[in-house]
């Protein structure tokens, strides 16, 4: 048996701003017995930037490698060892390995504790001026277009704001697959280099944005799209299930795909399309 107990420490890094490095991070890093960090060249100059002596064993733990290099880690922290999870910029498991090892630690019933701090996530949403109250991190989307697009019909009607993930040479590209799929109206904000020296948030709609935003664009980039409103006639339960089954779904699904859109119980819809039929209106 070990003679302490094992931890998994899982804690946030700058996101650009060295300031930004809590008191705890660099007690953590300077305590650990074993750092997994997705690229070991960044954890090094951090910690010479934080000027921290680092005394862990390093491993790298990315996304080729998770799977294989949970079980190691995992032994770590069943044998008594202050494992510390660090992912490049950010919090991990958002977007970034992590989540193997963190379930693993949790389905073995072994300790897992945070170190919280800066999120891409959380820095975009709270500056681009959109609805905070209910959001979605959708993260990266699918690379080939089908598969994007495919994916963008899905969310296209979802009320909650959206946070997405880029990389710069994608960014102009995604802004006019969104437009496309989600409405070229649609507010969204574009956020680039949070917290670094040249940090920018353009404001707009979706078409703007897209039509504003080339392939030379440069940093990190963050996109924070609006949640779809109802207008008035999308807003009526009853004609959209016409809709619906007009284009070939069943009752039930037409109900239930209505009831997700306008954020409304099924039995609700159901409801009105019955009070719609006995009043002499559709669907019947």
């Amino acid at each position: 048996m070990p003679d302490r107990v094992g931890v998994l420490v899982v804690a946030a890094t700058p996101i650009g701003n060295l300031a930004d490095a809590s008191l705890r991070l660099r007690d953590e890093l300077a305590r650990a017995d074993v750092v997994a960090a997705e690229d070991t060249r960044r954890l090094r100059r951090l910690c010479a930037d934080l000027e921290v002596e680092l005394r862990a064993e390093v491993v790298s733990l990315f996304e080729g490698n998770e799977r294989s290099r949970t079980d190691t880690l995992l032994a770590a922290v069943r044998s008594g060892a202050r494992v510390l999870l660090v992912t490049d910029a950010g919090t991990p498991l958002v977007s970034d390995p992590g989540y193997r090892l963190v379930a693993a630690c949790a389905a073995a019933d072994l300790p897992v504790t945070v170190v919280p701090g800066p999120s891409a996530t959380l820095a975009a949403l709270v500056v681009s001026g959109l609805p905070s109250d209910r959001f979605c991190v959708e993260g990266f989307l699918p690379r080939k277009p089908g598969e994007r697009d495919r994916r963008l019909a899905e969310l296209a009607h979802d009320r909650r704001t959206l946070v997405l993930f880029e990389s710069p040479r994608r960014a102009a590209a995604t802004l006019e697959a969104l437009a496309e799929a989600f409405g070229a109206d649609r507010p969204a904000a574009v956020c680039r280099e949070l917290t670094k020296t040249h940090e920018e948030v353009r404001r707009g709609t979706l078409g703007e944005l897209a039509a504003g935003t080339d392939e030379r664009v440069l940093g990190e980039v963050t996109i924070v799209v609006g949640g779809r409103t109802p207008g008035p006639s999308q807003a009526d339960p009853v004609a959209l299930v016409a809709e619906r089954e007009a284009a070939g779904l069943t009752r039930k699904e037409a109900v239930a795909d209505v009831a997700l859109e306008l954020g409304l119980p099924k039995r609700e819809v159901y409801a009105a399309v019955v009070a719609a039929r006995d009043a002499g209106g559709r669907p019947g």
